[in-house]
């Protein structure tokens, strides 16, 4: 049989977590820290792989590592595991002890050595769920975000607001002031946050960078099964 099909195939090579192609992970397990990956993420995986639910430890509820934050599930063992969630566009990040504020439905995967708490926004609690789905992380190690879409990546820098969609903003240095404000202007878009005629904007400011998504309809989340 002859296709450009067939041209897609796995990938070699030893790095931990690299790009099968834009939509889909590939993690290499090698008996290193354990990988933490969204329940019902794995698409296809070679060699001894045991996939286990997943809870934090010393869960405490609100303000801390909240299982209903992150649904995870854990993947040890040594093999291949291909990870995406409806070809959702993939990103690696390497923190490095620095801390990123995220909302929980763009994480896919990260490693455990990765750490984070539940954050609340300024005028969060008029949205509702925004203010138990934002995470701070922190701590040294992997972390894919998924995003609707290639991403654009706005700096802010001191003394310069910088203005951003509430339904478009994937996440933001941990660093950054944030306000969140009704936007002046009516919309006839269908918005999955306030009404069909307010939407939300959020104000950075401070030093540090925004990323935000092509998209201000729905985050990347599993179809339920009917």
């Amino acid at each position: 049989m002859q296709s450009p099909l067939l041209d897609h195939t796995a990938l070699t090579g030893d790095d931990r977590y690299a790009l099968q192609n834009p939509q889909m992970l590939r993690v290499v397990l090698d008996g290193g820290p354990d990988v933490l990956a969204r329940s019902g993420a794995m698409v296809a995986h070679t060699g001894r792989v045991q996939f286990t639910g997943w809870t934090p430890p010393g869960r405490r509820g609100r303000g801390g590592n909240s299982p209903t934050a992150l649904d995870l599930m854990r993947c040890t063992g040594h093999g291949t595991v291909y990870l995406a969630n409806l070809a959702q566009h993939l990103h690696i990040l390497d923190l490095q002890r620095e801390r990123l504020t995220v909302t929980s439905s763009y994480v896919l995967a990260l490693d455990s050595t990765v750490s984070w708490q539940v954050v609340n926004i300024e005028g969060g609690e008029r949205i509702s769920g925004m203010g138990t789905h934002s995470l701070e992380l922190s701590g040294s190690g992997r972390l894919v975000l998924m995003t609707s879409g290639q991403p654009l990546v706005m700096r802010v820098e001191p003394g310069r607001y910088v203005y951003a969609d509430a339904d478009a903003v994937v996440g933001w240095s941990s660093g950054l002031e944030v306000q969140l404000q009704a936007q002046s202007s009516n919309t006839e878009a269908w918005r999955r946050r306030g009404t069909a005629t307010e939407g939300w904007e959020m104000a950075f400011t401070g030093s540090g960078m925004v990323l935000v998504q092509p998209s201000e309809l729905l985050t990347p989340r599993r179809v339920p099964v009917r």
